[in-house]
């Protein structure tokens, strides 16, 4: 295979941060296999021929991190004043890739078809924690993005894809989060690596480099937060104690699981090793002036070239110059440093500062303020006798080796699921095949479609047009309909022990796969953000927060049980095949798993289905339910929990409500504009819980979803 090229890490990097990035079988896959089990020296861990222990391990990390904070501390004191917020700039750019991503890698390592595994429970807790469950804007990416605020250093650090594109990082700091962050979109092949590679980052703490910024910089950032191993909230075990208690738990007893988290750790150790020694490096160089200036005349050579033919420097046209420094700029420096445009040592004298790139001068706003500090430094450390400039020193050595990342390939055709049963059984997965995939979107459109036809003001309880005042009104108007409703069917006979038991196994297939419609906001780019983080919450609530016994798949199975109902595992085809389940009763589940993949694509739809959802049961059917379930004997819990936590003042649907009126708040008001486009889309998504069922209706849903295929 041949070499990537030079940006190949960071297209890698801005890819996988998109939430619907999908990733078939083939040459991307094989190259991260390639990847994490490329040799290396692997500092620190342990010989291949002995046992592994991630608790020492862990140790050893620490210790570097530890060592190497020191050595930028030491590098800081032995520096200038007026060369120290050089160091602070590069260091905080030079950790951005890496902190605005910090513990992303585990965003899709839970799934439907794990909603009831502790693993997953606890890998999920983590990442909760990371994120900042139920507060937006408050992981820890976004705690790096409030230093870089700070500091301001922000320009390419919203939204975090493109970062990829701020020149002034180098590649070698790409490496580790493009990867993880590449891998963590395949998470059924590269699970046991991501959470062997996740140990040895918290393992870390706070990335050393930062250790500077904190010293200069003590309040310009939530340091804890910024901190992978330390805990988010006050009572909650530190961080990388939970990711060490998931490993030890991963790998017991299972040799394969316990190789590949070991691999994960020891590249994601040597990758950071590697990584921490360019980073250093290249502040160091860039103590001297004439590093840095060195720097600029090549980054802004290959812009400059063309415009500067009539210019004489040294009697050679600058244009010349110019071009020679796009590789070496050196020479450009002694010319410079020689010249009448720079007086050594006085940079406020100096020509090219006060007149060519003054305010009437030719070259006016050509170099940012930035800029601006490195023109006037490098000119104020020139001896002021004159003489050449100095050499720009050592700078960072990159990496021999970097990593192969293709693009990934283009879905081949493939079979999609042969009935909802299989289908179902596929889509428990956060990835598939690129049949199943061109399944779940077809068979998204189709739902959507029938969810839309025929529908006018009066087919769906949301108003016609979103109301400005917000949805809070209106949420309480219909719980007490629900009421209403409730108190005139209160005499209506019961439903019979076998009805009660029939309904309640057919509803298995979706119960126990509560909440995956909002599966794919455990995305790290959606999860704390204004609108997303109440939609990730719902979806932790409905997983109990990592708390088995709140688990809601628990505690349905737990219903079942008592019903002498026993299912096989949700994730297994058993499940999917097991004959007490009739066909249609995966319909609605198979739409919950596909639209959840495309939380981008149809989120005004999964907005609307969404309190559709959760304020279905409130106040009435919750009521009958727990009235019936009791009158023959059976645990009420499941609809007693859901009548409490999707209540219309502080829980579910007040969360739900609350993320439309924030969406729609930030769209145009125009009439016949955008926001009454997505205000419809949001009441298709309210009536896909339960669309029109005629003739007419299935017919426009499977002619969208034929046209979906020829698309």
């Amino acid at each position: 295979m041949s070499s990537p090229p030079a940006d190949a890490l960071r297209v890698a990097y801005q890819r996988a941060c998109d939430p619907e990035y999908f990733i078939p079988d083939g040459p991307l896959v094989d190259s991260l296999h390639a990847e994490f089990a490329r040799p290396g020296p692997g500092q620190g861990a342990e010989s291949a021929d002995e046992p592994w222990s991630p608790a020492g391990s862990r140790q050893q990390v620490s210790a570097w991190s530890a060592a190497r904070a020191a050595r930028y501390l030491a590098l800081a004191e032995q520096t200038a004043p007026d060369a120290v917020p050089s160091l602070v700039r590069r260091a905080a750019l030079g950790c951005m890739p890496l902190g605005l991503v910090q513990g992303a890698w585990l965003q899709w390592l839970s799934s439907p078809g794990r909603a009831d595994d502790p693993v997953s429970l606890r890998l999920l807790a983590l990442y909760a924690s990371d994120v900042g469950v139920g507060r937006p804007h408050d992981s820890r990416g976004s705690a790096y993005l409030a230093m870089l605020r700070t500091l301001r250093h922000a320009e390419y650090a919203v939204p975090t894809a493109a970062v990829a594109l701020d020149d002034r990082i180098g590649e070698p700091a790409f490496h580790l989060p493009a990867v993880l962050m590449t891998a963590s979109r395949r998470p059924e092949a590269f699970r046991a690596e991501l959470i062997g590679a996740d140990l040895c980052v918290r393992a870390v703490g706070l990335l050393p480099a930062l250790t500077l910024i904190r010293h200069h910089h003590p309040d310009c950032a939530a340091w804890t937060a910024l901190d992978g191993s330390s805990a988010r909230q006050e009572g909650e075990p530190a961080a990388v104690q939970r990711s060490l208690a998931v490993v030890e738990e991963l790998i017991a007893g299972r040799p394969a699981m316990a190789a590949g988290a070991r691999q994960g750790f020891r590249w994601a150790f040597e990758v950071l090793s590697a990584w921490d020694d360019n980073l250093f490096a290249e502040l160091a160089a860039a103590r001297d002036p004439t590093y840095e200036m060195a720097e600029l005349l090549r980054a802004r050579s290959a812009e400059a070239v063309i415009y500067h033919h009539d210019y004489l420097l040294s009697g050679r046209p600058l244009t010349q110059w110019l071009a020679e420094s796009r590789t070496d700029p050196h020479p450009l420096l002694t010319a410079l440093a020689g010249s009448r445009l720079v007086r050594p040592g006085d940079a406020d004298r100096s020509p090219l500062l006060n007149g060519l790139i003054g305010e009437r001068g030719p070259m006016f706003r050509i170099f940012s303020p930035p800029d601006l500090t490195v023109l006037r430094n490098w000119i104020n450390s020139l001896p002021a006798g004159g003489g050449a400039a100095t050499g720009p020193g050592p700078g960072p050595a990159g990496r021999s080796h970097p990593p192969t990342l293709p693009a990934p390939a283009e879905p081949l055709p493939g079979p999609g699921p042969a009935d909802l049963r299989e289908a179902f059984h596929r889509l428990l997965h956060r990835t598939g095949d690129p049949g199943t995939h061109r399944f779940a979107r077809g068979y998204v459109q189709g739902w959507l479609a029938r969810s839309a036809h025929r529908m006018g003001d009066g087919d769906s309880p949301l108003p016609a047009r979103w109301p400005e005042e917000g949805l809070r009104g209106w949420l309480g108007e219909q719980h007490d309909r629900h009421a209403r409703s409730f108190d005139q069917t209160s005499d209506d006979p019961l439903p019979s022990r076998a009805e009660v038991v029939e309904s309640t196994v057919q509803l298995a297939p979706l119960t126990l796969i509560d909440g995956s419609w909002l599966h794919g906001f455990t995305d790290a780019g959606l999860a704390s953000s204004p609108v997303g983080f109440a939609l990730f919450d719902t979806y932790w609530d409905e997983l109990g927060n990592g708390v088995p016994t709140l688990n809601h798949p628990i505690i349905y199975r737990e219903v079942l049980a008592e019903m002498d109902a026993t299912p096989p595992a949700t994730a297994s085809i058993e499940f999917a095949r097991w004959p007490r389940f009739l066909d249609r009763s995966f319909e609605l589940p198979v739409y919950w798993l596909s639209i959840g993949r495309f939380p981008r694509t149809f989120l005004a739809e999964v907005l609307g289905l969404n309190l559709a959802m959760e304020l279905s049961g409130v106040g009435g059917s919750y009521r009958r339910a727990r009235i019936a379930l009791r009158a023959h004997g059976f645990s009420t819990r499941f609809v007693d929990i859901h009548n409490t936590i999707d209540n219309v003042a502080t829980g579910h649907s007040a969360w739900a409500a609350k993320a439309i009126d924030t969406y729609l708040s930030t769209l145009p008001a125009l009439t016949g504009g955008e926001r009454d486009e997505v205000w419809r889309r949001v009441r298709i998504g309210f009536r896909s819980l339960n669309p029109p069922d005629g003739r007419a209706a299935r017919r426009a849903e499977r002619h969208a979803r034929k046209l979906s295929e020829l698309g």
